[in-house]
């Protein structure tokens, strides 16, 4: 696996980063990229509030943040651009305006690579929304000068649609930073943790293969 220089993370909740590429981003970390998280949301309308309860609705948006921020740290990420939208409405928002900022932090920055998800295979309409927005904000950029873009696809079809993922990292390695970058989203996975433990033990094929594999689309303009 090469290095790439500069990536630019773009998407709408506190712990996206963590289930399908913290073990990319720490390895290329670990290999001297500098890495720009550009959040969307605090994703302050989960459903989770801890296990056992610790959070509420009003203090959710907080917890999420400084969750995101421990998360990142872990990682590696130093440069983390909150966008202030709201979560569960980004497919009401207007696309150009939030294709405006990424478009400006991507000419800020000048990524080798982008990682959002991929458009109509995100599953939640906020993933969605957030890579149709990415897309865009890529698009207005000369061909010649635009950046790689790699997408997450996590819907059940995806293969059927979209063939085979371009790109698939082991990420073995670093297993047990990834683990703790999904364990510092404290009041999301808890539960989540524990079951993924007992998977592990169990050497759960499905499972295993998620967590050691993480695969990504390269996006054809």
């Amino acid at each position: 696996m090469k290095v790439l220089e500069r990536i630019l993370v773009v998407f709408p909740h506190p712990d996206d980063e963590a289930f399908g590429t913290s073990g990319f981003l720490i390895k290329q970390i670990q290999m001297g990229s500098k890495v720009t998280y550009a959040c969307a949301t605090l994703g302050e309308m989960g459903r989770n509030m801890g296990n056992p309860f610790f959070a509420n609705r009003e203090t959710l948006p907080q917890i999420r943040k400084q969750e995101l921020m421990d998360a990142c740290k872990v990682i590696g990420i130093s440069d983390v651009r909150l966008l202030g939208m709201r979560d569960k409405t980004l497919e009401f928002e207007n696309r150009s305006e939030l294709a405006d900022v990424i478009e400006s932090i991507v000419k800020e920055i000048n990524p080798t690579i982008v990682i959002t998800f991929y458009p109509g295979h995100g599953v939640h309409p906020d993933h969605d929304a957030c890579g149709e927005a990415t897309i865009e904000a890529i698009s207005r950029i000369p061909m010649n000068e635009r950046p790689t873009v790699y997408c997450k696809a996590i819907t059940r079809n995806r293969v059927e649609v979209l063939g085979e993922s371009d790109i698939s990292i082991d990420v073995t390695d670093v297993l047990d930073k990834k683990i703790d970058s999904i364990r510092a989203h404290k009041s999301q996975t808890e539960g989540l943790i524990s079951q993924i433990q007992d998977k592990m033990h169990q050497n759960h094929h499905e499972v295993m293969d998620w967590l050691l594999k993480e695969t990504f689309y390269i996006y054809k303009w």
